[in-house]
């Protein structure tokens, strides 16, 4: 496969083999058993084989059906732990590559693109793709001006390819459903599927990295690269170096995992409030440890790329959630209840135990509740069976809870760096970061509010 099928017909016919792949191992499952073979062996069986064809399908096709895959990678630490591995190694792929465009479509873009003299821009271009993407791919090259720069060439068709895979897949969402214990895959793809526009728009994604690079210039923990140059279809940024996250994930230190943790959590929370944007796509694909902080060479900072989906946040985020989780904390089911019901997290026709809505709470935010706090997959698969048993409280009062539309990205994207926290085992102080950095969950101080009266 060497360009983006972009025929209707042929993204629809790989797609819709999947569910009909799902239902020809469930027969072959059943006759295992049929044969003497343990249910819980074949079921193993079963969900690793549907992983394997998944993510080969989704890599193939890249487009909406990547992204789906990718918003999904996060997740694979929710799973059993004897079905994570092959799905982890096919979730890396899907995060690390795909099968590049031939070199005379990125040329054509360029050309139309960049003008007929595209090439004088660089000192040079690599035709051979640093790395692939869900709608576009990334060459490496130098600026005219002697910096070393990244070039994200849009796929052709990309848009149209976005759109269909994603209304493809979202009809076979109950089927997709059981790959994730614990998680609801319709509303996902939905959302993904809202911000298509958004994923397109390369000037949008200029004008969001661009806020970063600026606010997080000499920032000691995070590093944003500069646009340099932006076009439909085309956008130029400084080249970073460093390693991959998924490589730290597999093969990183327990330092190099610790600080990355660190640094991940204190991006999630500082960069909403330092420019009024939240990175929605968290993915580790999207990461990288640089070495040599201001502070000495061992100390590594995080490098942050692709900016094309964010949430608009010019307040920062939410003093509600701040002030929730404070109160949880503090034990005050009663106020927790009624600022949940004023949010919309409880609609009005359901009435539900405040005590019960504590119980089902506190275990979600146990890494808030001390200094220092170890994300492991095993946390994180305690968590997803507690939700996704039907037999366990904690489902029964999940289904009454509503998660209002403007909270939505939000959620994705904190329970996403959540579970990349615990791929990396990462020992966090998430504490310190709320404190410093999450509206409301500090109690505002009189005395600071008598004077702010006073000034005014």
């Amino acid at each position: 496969m060497s360009d983006l099928p972009r025929k209707a017909v042929t993204r629809t016919a790989k797609l819709a083999a999947l569910p009909l792949g799902i239902a020809g191992r469930a027969t072959w499952g059943f006759g295992k058993r049929i044969v003497g073979e343990s249910a819980e062996l074949v079921g193993r069986e079963l969900q690793q084989r549907t992983a394997e064809q998944l993510f080969k399908v989704l890599g193939e096709l890249k487009g909406g059906a990547m992204k789906f895959g990718q918003a999904l990678s996060v997740f694979e630490s929710a799973l059993p732990e004897e079905v994570a591995g092959p799905y982890r190694a096919a979730l890396t792929k899907l995060q690390e590559a795909a099968p590049p465009m031939p070199t005379r479509t990125v040329h054509a873009v360029l050309e139309e693109r960049l003008g007929k003299g595209w090439h004088e821009l660089f000192l040079e271009f690599e035709d051979k793709p640093a790395a692939a993407a869900s709608i576009g791919q990334v060459h490496r090259g130098v600026w005219h001006d002697g910096r070393e720069v990244a070039v994200k060439v849009q796929y052709p068709g990309a848009g149209e390819a976005l759109l269909s895979d994603l209304n493809q897949l979202s009809r076979f969402s109950r089927l997709l459903g059981p790959l994730i214990p614990g998680m609801d895959i319709k509303p996902l793809i939905a959302e993904l599927k809202d911000r298509v526009s958004e994923e397109l728009d390369y000037g949008l994604e200029a004008q969001a990295q661009q806020a970063h690079a600026e606010e997080f210039t000499d920032d000691p923990d995070v590093v944003v690269p500069q646009v340099v140059h932006q076009s439909d279809q085309v956008l130029v940024t400084e080249w970073m170096d460093g390693i991959p996250l998924s490589e730290i994930i597999s093969d990183g230190t327990q330092e190099q995992r610790n600080r990355a943790g660190q640094l991940l959590a204190r991006f999630l929370f500082s960069g909403p409030a330092r420019t009024g944007l939240l990175h929605a796509d968290p993915h580790p694909g999207n990461f990288r440890l640089l070495p040599g902080a201001p502070e000495g060479e061992d100390e590594w900072r995080l490098g942050v790329l692709d900016f094309g989906t964010v949430d608009r946040l010019p307040g920062g985020l939410p003093a509600t959630i701040g002030e929730s989780l404070r109160m949880t904390l503090d034990g005050e089911a009663e106020a927790v209840y009624e600022l949940l019901c004023a949010e919309g997290f409880v609609k009005e026709t359901i009435e539900l135990d405040p005590d019960a809505v504590m119980d089902y709470l506190l275990p979600i935010i146990e890494p808030a509740q001390v200094e220092e706090f170890t994300f492991t997959r095993g946390w994180m698969r305690s968590q997803a069976a507690r939700v996704a048993d039907p037999r366990s409280p904690a489902y029964q009062l999940g289904k009454q809870l509503n998660l209002p539309p403007s909270y939505l990205l939000i959620h994705r994207v904190t329970l996403s760096t959540i579970g990349v926290l615990c791929q990396l085992g990462a020992k966090v102080r998430l504490r310190e970061e709320l404190e410093e950095w999450l509206p409301g969950f500090v109690p505002e101080d009189p005395v600071d509010d008598e004077e702010a009266v006073a000034e005014a």
